[in-house]
């Protein structure tokens, strides 16, 4: 990671739980989550279906507030339990870009003002938000498509299309929800190294809920949902390791295999 560490993180959550229904109806999907991602750093969240991944993603993404806990992000605090400390809407479109396993993208706008208008909305002068929204979707292997409306694009050409407006405006904080489902493989490692690249090289935070195991090793650590809670992997291999070392060693048998934990 390249981010300076005096740098407020890129989000930091802490005790975030979400409840629906009461009573008898009550369902805790996520309990008790503390989060941090680093401006720099890109994370995979990772789990089976219904642990409460999408969950945590729209509430740090500000879009399902959480029951309680508190969220901030690059330094301001934005949520405290359900309520708003900042204008949501305006923060989203500053500091956030989104991307999920569904493009959604404007159907009567074409590819390039899809990326565009998410410069234009930010104030970015037309002929500079067209400019960096041909490089996006160049970037992506799209660039042939920009003229084209959503309902003309295959569904890997739509997300493409979606993964470069998210990224149009720099945003401090990238979240993505199983961005390269819809791609092929060469095109979803390219995906996952165009968020290594923005978080190392500008300093975002990236949080990529995925299954694909094919990118794993681009990411700087990975998180695991369970049940509605959080598991740090990296954290419990270092602690496994630690663990390990700080056993006495045992002698020698056979030739020189160190007789330890299985």
């Amino acid at each position: 990671m390249n981010a300076p560490t005096t740098s407020p993180p890129a989000i930091e959550a802490r005790q975030l739980t979400k409840i629906y229904g009461s009573g008898n109806t009550e369902v805790v999907a996520m309990r008790d989550v503390s989060l941090r991602v680093e401006r720099g750093e890109v994370v995979a969240l990772l789990g089976p279906s219904g642990a409460g991944k999408s969950t945590l993603l729209t509430a740090v993404g500000l879009i399902n507030p959480p029951t309680a806990g508190q969220i901030s992000i690059d330094g301001v605090a934005v949520m405290d339990g359900a309520r708003a400390l900042v204008d949501l809407r305006a923060f989203r479109r500053q500091h956030l870009g989104f991307i999920f396993q569904k493009a959604n993208l404007i159907p009567f706008l074409n590819a390039l003002q899809n990326v565009q208008i998410a410069l234009e909305i930010n104030d970015v002068p037309v002929r500079v938000a067209r400019r960096r929204a041909l490089e996006l979707l160049d970037y992506l292997g799209v660039a042939d498509r920009a003229s084209n409306l959503p309902e003309t694009l295959s569904g890997g050409q739509q997300q493409r299309v979606a993964v470069a407006r998210a990224l149009a405006n720099e945003p401090s904080l990238v979240l993505a929800d199983e961005p390269t489902a819809a791609l092929d493989s060469h095109r979803g490692r390219q995906v996952m190294e165009l968020f290594r690249k923005v978080a190392h090289e500008r300093g975002a935070g990236v949080l990529v809920v995925t299954h694909d195991q094919r990118a794993l090793d681009v990411f700087d650590r990975s998180l695991e949902m369970e049940d509605g809670r959080l598991r740090d992997d990296t954290a419990a291999a270092l602690s496994d390791v630690e663990a390990l070392d700080a056993e006495p060693q045992k002698p020698l048998h056979g030739h020189g295999m160190l007789k330890g934990r299985a």
